[in-house]
């Protein structure tokens, strides 16, 4: 099913996402080359406590745990009666495993923001298979890495190429915020803006 362009048109909200996270672990981490680990591990933890804040649906997936370590938790921790769904197939497109493409049909939204490590791989399947799936998928692109600088930059290039929309964590928390009239908009200031960036840094 092809996504219209009103659709894409259409913000972020609360109520119209979900948020998938994707093998953030700690050998996965040991691997990236192509970026700054502890800001890529900030954008990451950032988008997970602004969902967590505004009960945005999220689903988390991880690649042979004994192998690479547990997702980390930082952010496993922010969802504590949530499970973490380890692949059985060792795939890297998360969508690939049952328990991870069903969790995420449950949450009924039909856009979803997704990042991952690393990016040309399991992030961009993962993606890809999300845009056959008839979803509207949109990148956390600062909250990727990949082994190398050019896997990375080639990795978000071949996604936008398929249809992803690219988005930073605190444009996508502003989008989920939508005003400064929310009434989280307090928390996400203190627990998630002056964790990220320079704008609101203080």
């Amino acid at each position: 099913m092809e996504n219209s362009k009103n659709e894409i048109l259409d913000l972020l909200t609360d109520k119209n996402s979900a948020l998938v996270l994707v093998d953030f672990q700690s050998a996965m981490f040991k691997g990236v080359g192509s970026g700054d680990k502890p800001r890529i591990k900030k954008a990451a933890y950032c988008a997970a406590k602004a969902a967590s804040i505004l009960d945005v649906p999220v689903v988390l997936s991880s690649i042979n745990p004994k192998g690479n370590g547990e997702f980390i938790s930082e952010i496993a921790s922010l969802f504590p009666n949530q499970e973490v769904y380890s692949r059985k197939i060792l795939s890297f497109d998360a969508f690939e495993d049952e328990k991870t493409w069903e969790a995420c049909k449950k949450t009924g939204r039909k856009k979803i923001v997704v990042a991952g490590l690393w990016t040309s791989m399991c992030f961009c399947y993962t993606a890809l298979h999300a845009i056959k799936e008839g979803l509207q998928v949109y990148g956390l692109m600062d909250a990727a890495g990949d082994s190398t600088p050019e896997a990375h930059h080639y990795g978000i290039k071949r996604m936008i190429q398929a249809g992803v929309v690219p988005i930073t964590v605190e444009s996508l928390v502003s989008e989920w915020m939508h005003d400064w009239g929310n009434i989280k908009a307090g928390d996400l200031l203190k627990e998630v803006y002056s964790k990220y960036g320079a704008m609101l840094g203080f």
